[in-house]
Protein backbone atom coordinates (compact mmCIF):
# COMPACT_ATOMS: atom_id res chain seq x y z
CA UNK A 1 0.00 0.00 0.00
CA UNK A 2 1.70 3.64 -0.82
CA UNK A 3 1.21 6.36 1.02
CA UNK A 4 -1.50 7.88 -1.18
CA UNK A 5 -3.85 4.60 -0.41
CA UNK A 6 -3.22 5.05 3.23
CA UNK A 7 -3.89 8.53 3.84
CA UNK A 8 -7.34 8.13 1.86
CA UNK A 9 -7.97 5.01 4.09
CA UNK A 10 -7.53 6.59 6.91
CA UNK A 11 -9.02 10.21 6.02
CA UNK A 12 -12.40 7.80 5.27
CA UNK A 13 -12.41 6.02 8.65
CA UNK A 14 -12.01 9.08 10.41
CA UNK A 15 -14.89 10.78 8.51
CA UNK A 16 -17.09 8.10 8.86
CA UNK A 17 -16.07 7.90 12.73
CA UNK A 18 -16.88 11.92 13.64
CA UNK A 19 -19.96 11.15 11.34
CA UNK A 20 -21.00 8.67 12.99
CA UNK A 21 -20.48 9.95 16.34
CA UNK A 22 -22.35 13.33 15.57
CA UNK A 23 -25.33 11.74 14.45
CA UNK A 24 -26.21 9.40 17.63
CA UNK A 25 -24.45 11.90 20.36
CA UNK A 26 -26.87 15.14 20.22
CA UNK A 27 -30.02 15.64 22.27
CA UNK A 28 -32.65 16.54 20.13
CA UNK A 29 -35.39 17.82 21.98
CA UNK A 30 -34.36 21.16 22.72
CA UNK A 31 -36.44 23.49 25.07
CA UNK A 32 -38.93 26.57 24.66
CA UNK A 33 -35.53 28.86 25.26
CA UNK A 34 -33.66 27.01 22.95
CA UNK A 35 -35.82 27.52 19.61
CA UNK A 36 -36.74 31.10 20.93
CA UNK A 37 -34.36 33.99 19.14
CA UNK A 38 -32.99 35.13 21.97
CA UNK A 39 -31.64 32.68 25.15
CA UNK A 40 -30.99 35.48 27.64
CA UNK A 41 -34.87 34.73 28.83
CA UNK A 42 -35.93 38.44 28.16
CA UNK A 43 -38.36 39.57 25.18
CA UNK A 44 -36.70 40.89 22.28
CA UNK A 45 -38.00 44.83 21.83
CA UNK A 46 -38.04 44.76 18.33
CA UNK A 47 -38.09 42.12 15.40
CA UNK A 48 -35.14 39.09 15.70
CA UNK A 49 -34.90 39.02 12.34
CA UNK A 50 -33.62 42.70 10.75
CA UNK A 51 -32.11 42.61 7.68
CA UNK A 52 -28.40 43.53 7.00
CA UNK A 53 -27.29 46.21 4.96
CA UNK A 54 -26.04 45.25 1.42
CA UNK A 55 -23.40 47.95 1.79
CA UNK A 56 -22.27 46.66 4.99
CA UNK A 57 -21.86 43.29 3.23
CA UNK A 58 -19.99 44.90 0.34
CA UNK A 59 -17.12 46.80 2.25
CA UNK A 60 -16.53 43.22 4.38
CA UNK A 61 -15.86 41.45 0.60
CA UNK A 62 -13.89 44.08 -0.36
CA UNK A 63 -11.60 43.95 2.63
CA UNK A 64 -11.54 40.04 2.39
CA UNK A 65 -10.30 40.73 -1.02
CA UNK A 66 -7.77 42.83 -0.17
CA UNK A 67 -6.75 40.64 2.97
CA UNK A 68 -6.38 37.92 0.09
CA UNK A 69 -4.36 39.68 -1.91
CA UNK A 70 -1.82 40.27 0.61
CA UNK A 71 -1.49 36.79 1.08
CA UNK A 72 -0.75 36.35 -2.53
CA UNK A 73 1.83 38.91 -2.43
CA UNK A 74 3.67 37.75 0.31
CA UNK A 75 5.83 34.92 -1.53
CA UNK A 76 7.22 38.08 -3.54
CA UNK A 77 10.73 39.12 -2.14
CA UNK A 78 11.46 35.25 -2.67
CA UNK A 79 10.51 35.90 -6.46
CA UNK A 80 14.41 36.56 -7.73
CA UNK A 81 15.58 32.96 -6.76
CA UNK A 82 13.28 31.72 -9.55
CA UNK A 83 15.14 31.31 -13.43
CA UNK A 84 13.06 33.58 -14.60
CA UNK A 85 12.73 36.74 -12.19
CA UNK A 86 10.20 38.90 -14.40
CA UNK A 87 7.64 36.54 -14.78
CA UNK A 88 5.92 36.85 -10.92
CA UNK A 89 6.32 40.78 -11.28
CA UNK A 90 4.16 40.55 -14.14
CA UNK A 91 1.91 38.31 -12.72
CA UNK A 92 1.80 40.80 -9.41
CA UNK A 93 1.57 43.94 -11.35
CA UNK A 94 -1.37 42.36 -13.49
CA UNK A 95 -3.16 41.61 -10.07
CA UNK A 96 -2.67 44.87 -8.33
CA UNK A 97 -3.50 46.98 -11.60
CA UNK A 98 -6.89 44.45 -11.83
CA UNK A 99 -7.47 45.19 -7.84
CA UNK A 100 -6.88 48.59 -8.23
CA UNK A 101 -9.20 48.94 -11.65
CA UNK A 102 -12.16 47.65 -9.34
CA UNK A 103 -11.41 49.48 -6.48
CA UNK A 104 -11.59 53.01 -8.52
CA UNK A 105 -14.83 51.87 -10.19
CA UNK A 106 -16.44 51.34 -6.45
CA UNK A 107 -15.23 54.23 -5.47
CA UNK A 108 -16.24 56.55 -8.25
CA UNK A 109 -19.78 54.50 -8.52
CA UNK A 110 -19.85 55.37 -4.60
CA UNK A 111 -19.74 52.21 -2.96
CA UNK A 112 -17.28 53.08 -0.80
CA UNK A 113 -19.07 55.74 0.92
CA UNK A 114 -20.42 54.85 4.51
CA UNK A 115 -23.29 57.33 4.86
CA UNK A 116 -25.88 58.36 1.57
Amino acid sequence: MNLLTTMICITLTLSIILMLVAHLLPNVTPDFQKLSPYECGFDPMGSARLPFSLHFFLIAILFLLFDLEIALLFPLPWADQLPSTMTPYIYTLVLIVLLGGGLAYEWIQGGLEWAK
